[in-house]
């Protein structure tokens, strides 16, 4: 079996992206080509920092679930992931 079959498929703002198992889920947001995560109080558009939860930067609604720190998530099948700007 190929790392291909073993890829899960996921949602990102409804588009569907394939990672392989264990991807962050912020790392399948930048795989779709998605830089600003969510926007400050300000309106400047934010991403991911840290890479490891503290900054809180990356941030998004994951199975209808808002404010979920997606460098601290784990991609699995059909999941989805919604983005401040889409």
């Amino acid at each position: 079996m190929s790392a291909a079959d073993e890829a899960v498929t996921v949602l990102v703002n409804g588009q569907p992206v394939r990672v392989p198992p264990g991807t962050s889920a912020a790392a399948a947001v930048a795989m779709a080509g998605v830089s600003a995560f969510r926007s400050s109080v300000t309106g400047a558009p934010r991403g991911p920092l840290c890479g490891m939860g503290i900054c809180f930067e990356c941030r998004a609604t994951v199975d209808g679930v808002p404010g979920v720190r997606t460098c601290r998530t784990r991609c699995r099948e059909g999941m989805e992931i919604r983005t401040d700007g889409a």
